[in-house]
């Protein structure tokens, strides 16, 4: 089924549901309404989704074995991996069931593993289970000497943190969900049981609201509702992504033993053949700032060294930064604003990948809870997710698939072109990277690039000639 993006028209039926923000927590929203049978529009504000918090993450399913007992995270998450489990391989959605390691690096840490293991068990991860060093070293024969014990948790998977999000959408607009994209909202009122949003394309109309803006969940709130309940702190990740050759040196996720403040540095290998140091934790008041630092990459770098030495040897191929929405609270902060048919979907910090169709699940419970219902759909349209993924077929190995245009990646034209039509084309270069990985190689587009803006023409809202010429 072929669906192409809404341009907002001068009038139409008023939607039951309104979902404010495309990242993976608010496609997986759409994802569920849409499912349950509701008449869903999502609103975006970026040119293409998961332009956010979600373009820049750790792309771990995590069991929750260390989220707070009790806590809504925790049930998120669980629910969320049960029902990713349940439907990756019908969407062909990749999923590495390599499992992981939280490794203790000094005697403080081999202290702290036994009340992790309890947690852990507490939170019905029951497969966790105590490693000595020798074991260790026997599964992770490339870590240093130095890793003295450590705790396995085989259900730990790594995943696409791109193509799962925009499958769950493209279920959602298959079967009747709309997507209106560069669509900022900037006031709105609620009476009669409806809201009035204004938008940057013009006026929707809905039943409920659901803010999944992210970032930006706490200043929608004040605008709309006129106060928030909890205060966004944006905190940066930064990473680093040595090339492909380091992917053989690790076999699981290997983590640190986690404080109160953060899960710590990962390194841990990619499902795109690469592997993978950070992130780290920085607490910060803008909200669009993700740029890196000499400093704190020069610290990952010799981080990952000093716990996998054979890194020093492998170059360095890629750079990046991820801004997570933090708040003041350890837990989701998701409520539902009785009165006012809405609910505010916040605080949905690195765990968010996870715990993103679990926490669909919970809204539209809160939304039931409201004394709403619908008749879910009985023979829903399942979308297949494309593959990028070193471990499965590719575009560049079937028949017709036209030039190689990105040869570090592979990419090839034909996902080039896939990329550029639909309801999700790409209309940036952050956009078509997520749906392709063009440029993301070893050159980092050094040598595909005057081929992408020929291919590309006429199809982004900034040109790629000139965000090339602006860095």
């Amino acid at each position: 089924m072929t669906v192409k993006a809404s341009k907002m028209p001068q009038s139409f039926p008023t939607f039951d549901v309104v979902v404010i923000g495309a990242g993976v927590v608010g496609c997986a929203v759409a994802r569920r309404f849409t499912l349950e049978g509701a008449r869903v529009a999502v609103l975006e504000r970026a040119s293409d989704i998961l332009d956010g918090a979600s373009k820049a993450n750790s792309a771990i399913l995590h069991m929750g074995f260390d989220a707070p007992e009790n806590s809504l995270e925790l049930s998120c998450i669980r629910k969320g991996v049960e029902e990713y489990l349940e439907i990756h391989a019908g969407m062909r959605l990749p999923l590495d069931a390599c499992g992981a390691h939280v490794v203790a690096w000094t005697e403080e840490e081999v202290a702290k593993l036994e009340s992790l293991l309890v947690q852990a068990h507490a939170n019905g991860v029951t497969d966790v289970h105590f490693i000595d060093g020798a074991e260790l070293h026997r599964k992770e024969p490339h870590l240093a000497d130095h890793a003295l014990a450590g705790i396995a948790v085989p259900g730990e998977a790594l995943i696409d943190p791109w193509s799962a999000p925009y499958a769950y959408l493209h279920q959602a607009l298959d079967n009747g969900a709309e997507i209106f994209l560069n669509c900022e909202v900037r006031a709105g009122a609620f009476g009669g049981g409806e809201w009035q949003l204004d938008t940057s394309q013009g006026p929707v109309k809905c039943r409920h609201v659901i803010n999944c803006a992210g970032l930006y969940g706490d200043k929608l709130d004040e605008v709309l509702l006129g106060a928030a309940s909890f205060k966004i702190t944006p905190r940066k990740g930064q990473f680093v992504i040595f090339d492909k050759a380091a992917s053989s040196l690790i076999n699981t996720i290997i983590f640190p033993v986690p404080t109160s403040r953060t899960k710590g540095v990962v390194i841990c290998r990619t499902v795109f053949g690469n592997l993978l140091v950070g992130p780290t934790a920085e607490d910060q008041q803008s909200r669009t700032d993700a740029s890196t630092d000499e400093i704190s990459l020069k610290a990952l770098i010799a981080a990952g060294s000093d716990k996998v030495p054979a890194l020093a040897d492998i170059p360095v191929t890629a750079v990046y930064a991820g801004l997570r929405p933090a708040t003041e609270f350890k837990d989701y902060q998701i409520e539902a604003h009785t009165q006012k048919n809405w609910i505010s979907v916040g605080g949905i910090r690195s765990t968010g990948l996870s715990g993103a169709l679990g926490i669909a699940h919970h809204v539209y419970g809160l939304y039931e809870g409201l004394g709403e219902s619908h008749t879910a759909l009985s023979t829903p349209s399942i979308p297949q997710a494309s593959l990028l993924t070193e471990n499965n077929p590719r575009s560049w190995q079937q028949d017709g698939h036209g030039e190689i245009v990105c040869h570090c990646e592979l990419v090839t034209e034909q996902e080039i072109k896939n990329a550029l039509s639909g309801p999700l084309a790409a209309r940036s270069l952050s956009g078509l990277k997520r749906q392709t990985r063009a440029t993301m190689g070893r050159c980092q587009g050094f040598y595909c690039s005057a081929r992408l803006a020929e291919l590309t023409e006429g199809q982004f809202d900034c040109p790629l000639s000139e965000e090339i010429d602006h860095g």
